[in-house]
């Protein structure tokens, strides 16, 4: 066993020294808090953990309640090793501009280590697209550049670079971005290649050091598998599982006759042919959202596919609402209050994509901002919550006809 030594996010100088000695050398294991440096210097020592685990990062809990994800140095070198072999073997330098608290942002840290190049830190707090800018200046420009970003921020970079020039090269810049964390809105990919830029959409989690599947095709060493329509991954990036769950380690960690272990995302999803002869992967929700209504199964994420396709609602989320008749219905919120859309015309979005009566959602929630968590991600289960508060409020429309 060995400490498991907490460090604040915002000391990024002694977070990489810490970093580097528990990737490289195995010689520490790391907690990284989103807490001021100065609360953590006289007890930086949590507990002892087991000696294999290197990091320990603690999930956003968007779906679920949150747990502490066990990753050990290898997992994390396999991890920075697969995105080199993606990029071509470049030795490039990385500009963090996510929290270090979150894989996404911890892997950044990790691939400059690996790599040996000093990361550029963008400034801690609200993103702002100029202030990006200004960090890449900073780069070297002899090196490939790279950088990790959310939808949120691509987006915010995106609308910037149509009135500023900095911001539009600081995009092009870049040899290659990394995007993860959620599902891209529509459309925002393809805008952001008309500038020149170079994104490529990231699948993965905690559990996988990160993003472990890029552009839907797997990295080198990484496996992918559809069992009863749930995603699993294997590669040498898979967590050791779960600090002090060994229940909910069992369950999302399993290991074939052969010896191969498999994370299981709780993600529905199928492998789509690929011109390449691999299959790409292509996620349709998760397990834990579909509901049953009226007797027909119905897959949120299909249903909130269809209605971010709708102008104005790019971002709205759709969770489950309790119905005494059907048992459970889709409902959407949107953080908008230009749009005049009708449940009416939300029902049309999705028998237009070829859904079941049953996906036509109920309730329409219109907020001034969509709650969301640290990392950025919608808060479904605190929207859950808002549904329940405003039952009964009238804004509840039934569409006409059963599922069938």
């Amino acid at each position: 066993m060995k400490p498991l030594i907490r460090v604040a996010a915002d000391y990024t100088a002694a977070l990489l020294a810490q970093l580097r000695q528990a990737v490289l050398f195995d010689e520490a294991a790391l907690a990284v808090l989103p807490v001021p440096g100065a609360a953590l210097q006289e007890h930086p020592i949590d507990r002892l953990v087991p000696d294999d685990v290197a990091l320990v990062v603690e999930t956003s809990g968007s779906t679920d309640a949150p747990k502490r994800v066990m990753l050990s140095a290898s997992a994390l070198r396999a991890s920075a090793g697969a995105t080199e072999q993606f990029f071509g073997g470049q030795h490039g330098q990385w500009l963090l501009a996510l929290p270090a608290t979150y894989i996404a942002g911890v892997q950044v840290l990790v691939r400059s280590i690996v790599a040996g190049t000093e990361p550029v830190v963008l400034p801690p707090g609200h993103f702002d697209a100029r202030a990006f800018a200004a960090a890449s200046a900073r780069l070297d420009p002899e090196r490939a550049r790279f950088t990790s970003l959310v939808p949120v921020q691509l987006a915010r970079l995106v609308s910037a670079a149509a009135d500023d020039a900095a911001v539009a090269e600081a995009l092009r810049s870049f040899d290659r971005i990394l995007l993860g964390g959620q599902a891209a809105p529509a459309g925002l990919v393809e805008r952001a290649a008309e500038l020149g830029a170079r994104v490529h959409r990231t699948y993965g989690s905690s559990e996988t050091a990160g993003g472990c599947v890029y552009d839907g095709i797997p990295l080198p060493g990484v496996a992918v598998r559809i069992v009863g329509g749930e995603v699993q991954l294997s590669g040498p990036m898979l967590a050791s599982g779960y600090l002090d769950e060994p229940g909910r380690t069992a369950e999302a960690f399993t290991t074939d006759a052969d010896g191969t272990r498999w994370y299981r995302t709780g993600d529905l999803g199928e492998l789509a042919p690929a011109d390449h002869g691999l299959g790409r992967l292509r996620i349709s929700g998760r397990a834990d959202d579909v509901i049953i209504s009226g007797g027909v199964k119905v897959a949120l994420g299909e249903v909130e596919r269809a209605i971010r396709a709708l102008p104005g609602f790019a971002e709205a989320v759709v969770v489950a609402v309790d119905d005494a008749e059907w048992g459970q219905r889709p409902a959407v919120a949107v953080a908008t209050a230009e749009t005049s859309a009708t449940l009416a015309e939300l029902a049309t979005a999705t028998d237009a994509a070829g859904l079941a009566p049953a996906a036509r959602p109920v309730r329409l929630l219109r907020l001034d901002a969509l709650p969301q968590l640290a990392s950025g991600k919608p808060d479904r289960r605190r929207l859950v919550r808002l549904f329940a508060e405003s039952a009964g409020s009238g804004n509840t429309e039934v569409p006409e006809g059963r599922a069938n």
